[in-house]
């Protein structure tokens, strides 16, 4: 196996300890013996637990708001943005459903950056322009478009970690009923919320 490979081999075997028991559950000792190699090993790739975490943790943040910023860029109306949007975070709750379950772990004690919370931060951070000039249009107070960015992407983060373990129903469903909250608000819910875009 090349240093690469060997590499990429550590990610995938601490990603899935990670996903498992947490950075706290997990040590070097069983990185290493899952992995099949020494201790050392893992400490020349990566420093240690910390180094093998982070990258995982970075990777699985790139992967995420890459998905989420391409559904919040591309040509549509604000409520297609927002279908696009929670289906980004269904999607990846669905096919990375242990880097879902690392990044809405708690963080290793001093790690500031990296956090789901920081994350979604940034996302919140996007959603915002959008929502700006959404309000200027509809002549709504542009000032409190961050506190609304803020409760849109709280509802679709949680509403993603609760969907992580009670897939009672499906991803399009789900997408339906966040986007119905968030667009209709309470008093005017759809009884029967659909997809206005084609869902796969």
């Amino acid at each position: 196996m090349t240093g690469k490979q060997r590499r990429e081999q550590l990610i995938e075997v601490g990603r899935k300890l990670f996903a498992d028991k947490g950075f706290e559950g997990t040590s070097v000792e069983e990185i290493a013996a899952a992995a099949g190699v020494s201790k050392p090993v893992v400490y020349e790739h990566f420093g240690g637990k910390e180094g093998l975490y982070a990258v995982v943790v970075d990777r699985e943040i790139a992967a995420l708001l890459g998905a989420i910023t391409a559904a919040l860029t591309a040509p549509g109306s604000s409520r297609m943005l927002l279908e696009r949007a929670a289906l980004a975070l269904l999607d990846y709750v669905e096919s990375s459903a242990d880097g879902f379950r690392i990044l809405v772990r708690d963080s290793p004690p001093g790690q500031t950056t990296g956090s789901f919370a920081s994350l979604m931060s940034d996302v919140a951070s996007q959603v915002e322009y959008i929502l700006v000039d959404m309000f200027k249009r509809q002549r709504l107070d542009a000032k409190t478009a961050p506190l609304y960015a803020q409760m849109l992407v709280g509802m679709v983060a949680l509403t993603g970690q609760w969907w992580l373990d009670q897939r009672k129903l499906k991803k399009a469903d789900v997408a339906a009923h966040l986007v119905n909250l968030a667009w209709n608000g309470l008093s005017h819910l759809e009884a029967k919320p659909t997809m206005a875009t084609t869902v796969s």
